[in-house]
């Protein structure tokens, strides 16, 4: 079970970036979920995506600049990160739950079951 996340890289702001998630051996009747941690900062939940992709969530600070996707034949997840700003600045890591989650609970990392490694976004001029 192994999920790898990739696509990070330095950009200005006002830019976009596409973060993948490279989930093998992860059912892909598993939600999915983006979390980011700063420097010095908690771990926070950036956006949820049901199995069937039919349900997806936002925190309130990426809503409306990023989508989330996945293509199931594929075993991806995407993140589609527009109108970056510097404090979007983080390690961006994807996560696996096992079952299905209570939509309230879909930001908190302890209901996760699998992480990836993380990728490294950094917005700055």
């Amino acid at each position: 079970l192994q999920l790898q996340a990739s696509g990070g890289g330095l950009v200005q702001p006002g830019g976009s970036l596409r973060l993948s998630c490279a989930a093998s051996g992860v059912s892909n009747r598993w939600p999915i979920a983006w979390f980011r941690q700063a420097p010095g900062k908690e771990r926070e939940g950036v956006s949820y995506i049901s199995f069937s992709g039919g349900g997806t969530y936002y925190a309130r600070s990426v809503n409306g600049r990023f989508t989330i996707s996945r293509d199931n034949a594929k075993n991806m997840v995407y993140l589609q990160t527009n109108s970056l700003k510097p404090e979007d600045t983080a390690v961006y890591y994807c996560a696996a739950a096992q079952r299905r989650l209570l939509t309230s609970l879909w930001a908190l990392s302890d209901e996760y079951d699998y992480w990836g490694q993380g990728t490294l976004v950094t917005v700055s001029s």
